[in-house]
């Protein structure tokens, strides 16, 4: 799955076919109405076998979290029945807006709004059948809707990022030329803040993609120290595990405590890529030579943890994630 995007497909589809893809959407809308820490399991369960389908699944889950959250019947009605199986795959295109600089930008026309500008990251090329985009109108604000994933006199895709993990999710930048984005295409407009409020009320919710990346590093250590019967790859193991565990933990209870303060949110963000990076580093450590072969699990679960230390990072969650690696003085 993690180089081949037919057999990532394949794997998307067979999660459809559990009726898992749409696990925030109420039950109503052909969705799973989870709670947050089923939702959470998941992401950890899914991440830890495969980063590549992690963050495919993710993307459409997002997409259908946020159709859930528009006003725009119809535009739910087309759409939503059909994420929860599969039969509709939609991407998102957004991470632009953390920028300061306008890549993307919208001006309000009779019947909707003209989109002209860059996506500069959009994951799904060949495996999305549409994907939510959001452009910067005039004030500032963001208008969001849903557009083709496929080539248009409009619509520009480069050839697929050469990616040094999870390069099966075929991701893509896309250009947009005179865009017509019709109203009945509108999911909602966001104030122009919402992508940071955005950021900073989720900080948590993708620690558990990378609590799944740093137990795939552990599988391997687990199953090295079965297999050499060495007594310091076991200590090693535990060691790491319970550190999982605890910092688990106290995500969880951040989770249900609205009121934690920002700077220990960071803190957990930190800690979860710190452990991601040092689980991967372990099992390349006990896979001596053969850690260097690119098809080895230890080789893709380090590169998986590259891509989880960065998604969705901002100022902040990168800041605190150097913290971490130069304050060997920290407490878990």
């Amino acid at each position: 799955m993690d180089s081949n995007p037919h057999t990532l497909l394949k794997a998307l589809r067979g999660l459809g076919e559990l009726g898992v893809l749409a696990l925030r959407v109420p039950e109503d809308w052909g969705g799973r109405g989870v709670s947050e820490e089923t939702s959470c399991a998941f992401q950890e369960l899914i991440a830890r076998y495969s980063g590549a389908l992690a963050f495919l699944q993710t993307q459409h889950q997002s997409a259908a979290a946020i159709l859930a959250q528009s006003s725009n019947m119809s535009l739910k009605e087309k759409y939503l029945p059909q994420m929860g199986n599969g039969r509709v795959l939609v991407g998102v295109g957004f991470s632009h807006l953390r920028r300061q600089d306008i890549s993307l930008s919208a001006v309000p026309i009779n019947g909707g709004y003209q989109l002209d500008g860059v996506v500069p990251w959009l994951t799904g090329w060949d495996l999305f059948q549409d994907f939510i985009v959001a452009a910067t109108l005039p004030d500032g604000r963001a208008v969001f809707g849903v557009v083709p994933f496929q080539e248009s006199p409009e619509i520009a895709f480069s050839t697929v990022a050469q990616l040094a993990a999870i390069a099966s999710t075929n991701t893509v930048n896309a250009t947009l030329t005179n865009l017509f984005l019709p109203e009945e295409s509108v999911v909602f407009i966001k104030p122009a803040e919402w992508i940071h409020v955005n950021d900073r009320t989720n900080i948590l919710r993708p620690t558990f993609l990378t609590l799944g990346c740093a137990l795939a590093g552990l599988d391997i250590v687990e199953a090295a120290g079965m297999r050499k019967s060495l007594p310091f790859i076991q200590d090693a193991f535990e060691s790491l595990n319970l550190e999982v565990k605890q910092c688990r933990d106290a995500i969880v209870d951040g989770l249900q405590h609205a009121d934690m303060e920002m700077a220990e949110k960071l803190r957990l963000r930190a800690w979860t890529i710190d452990l991601a990076v040092r689980c991967a580093h372990a099992a390349i450590a006990i896979s001596s030579g053969g850690a260097n072969y690119n098809n080895h699990a230890a080789q893709r679960v380090y590169r998986e943890a590259l891509v989880f230390t960065v998604s969705g990072q901002t100022t902040a969650i990168m800041a605190a994630t150097l913290d971490r690696l130069t304050n060997s003085r920290h407490i878990n």
